[in-house]
């Protein structure tokens, strides 16, 4: 199968690193960078030598053949860049959340399934390398019957320094890393029955929560719980690094600071540093981040060539999404939320 053209549109802060990691994956190639601010969109072209530059995509999507786009703009507008290309018949990735709302996420997942297009959304957080090597160990039973576990994101880095837009969401960390850590949720422990979620707002001039603490109850009888903060003070600020600790009836197993997995049972404890692949172009802050870019887009590939199966199909991700806006109805109630799944 030749390569799949595809144009990225949005070429904010993020987009350099989406398209450096697109450069590590065979079976597709950018053609054209898509941005509502033309020089921004001509900027990166130049820098990554993208032939086609364009300040509307339904222009885009009429002069060029592409097999997808691959959207990294601002959230709200996701839904409808999808759209245009759906109806086109065009496969969509779309960086998360794929839709501010529940009604217009289920609506979007309904256009593209009606359409037998093709909708992925980019979540690589579960595509971190400690992450997976931590699912591998809870998938060799080691562990027993899972009892209890907790995922901790939380510090104080300057998020808002690169994404100022941040600021100005009403709706702030659970939509922003919550759609990460309930995701990893999901893929570590499996789907929920019944959540009960608590925030705050600590940092000034900011619109949204910055703290936010998750109670899930999964399917499968075990409770997690996911604290979230963009305003935690620690010794060392271990951004953007996710904490995990899990209890079993044979043993435990916690995933630490600079990617240590500890593990624990009747015969004792082992140790192991689960190492990052390296990119030169990886920013050193965000090098953990910027790095799963690439499992996710070799997995996300993979499905659009049927050569494998997308993990975080629009399907998949609305159940994410599921969590992010129960969650903010239970913060809102102050009440636990029954979860009825899509």
């Amino acid at each position: 199968m030749s390569e799949l053209r595809f144009a990225m549109v949005g070429a904010g802060f993020w987009s350099q690193y989406q398209l450096a990691g697109w450069q590590e994956v065979r079976g597709a190639r950018c053609v054209a960078i898509c941005d509502r601010t033309r020089s921004k969109a001509a900027s990166l072209a130049a820098k990554y030598s993208i032939p086609i530059v364009e300040d509307e995509l339904a222009r885009l999507l009429a002069q060029e053949k592409l097999d997808f786009i691959d959207i990294v703009s601002d959230m709200e507008t996701h839904v409808p860049l999808a759209k245009l290309a759906i109806e086109r018949g065009v496969a969509v990735i779309c960086q998360k959340p794929m839709a501010i709302t529940w009604d217009a996420a289920k609506e979007l997942c309904a256009f593209a399934s009606e359409r037998h297009v093709p909708l992925l959304v980019h979540e690589n957080w579960r595509w971190q390398e400690p992450i997976r090597r931590f699912k591998q160990i809870l998938d060799s039973g080691e562990l027993g019957t899972l009892v209890r576990g907790r995922i901790d994101y939380a510090n104080s880095f300057p998020v808002f320094d690169n994404q100022p837009a941040l600021k100005e969401l009403k709706q702030l960390i659970l939509m922003d890393i919550g759609t990460h850590i309930l995701d990893v949720s999901r893929y570590l422990f499996g789907d929920a029955e019944e959540l009960y979620c608590q925030t705050r707002q600590i940092r000034l001039g900011i619109a949204g929560e910055d703290v936010a603490t998750v109670m899930i109850r999964k399917q499968s009888g075990m409770t997690v719980t996911c604290n979230m903060s963009y305003a935690s003070k620690w010794e060392f600020d271990r951004f953007p690094q996710t904490m995990i600790a899990v209890e079993g009836t044979l043993g435990g197993a916690s995933l630490g600071a600079d990617y240590a997995i500890n593990r624990f049972d009747a015969n004792g404890a082992r140790s192991e540093i689960v190492s990052l692949p390296k990119y030169p172009w990886a920013h050193p802050e965000y090098e953990l981040v910027h790095t799963s870019i690439v499992g996710c887009l070799r997995n996300l590939v993979a499905g659009l060539r049927g050569e494998g199966v997308a993990e975080t199909t629009g399907a998949d991700n609305l159940r994410t999404l599921q969590l992010v806006f129960a969650a903010y109805e239970s913060a809102s109630k102050n009440a636990p939320i029954s979860l009825r799944h899509p």
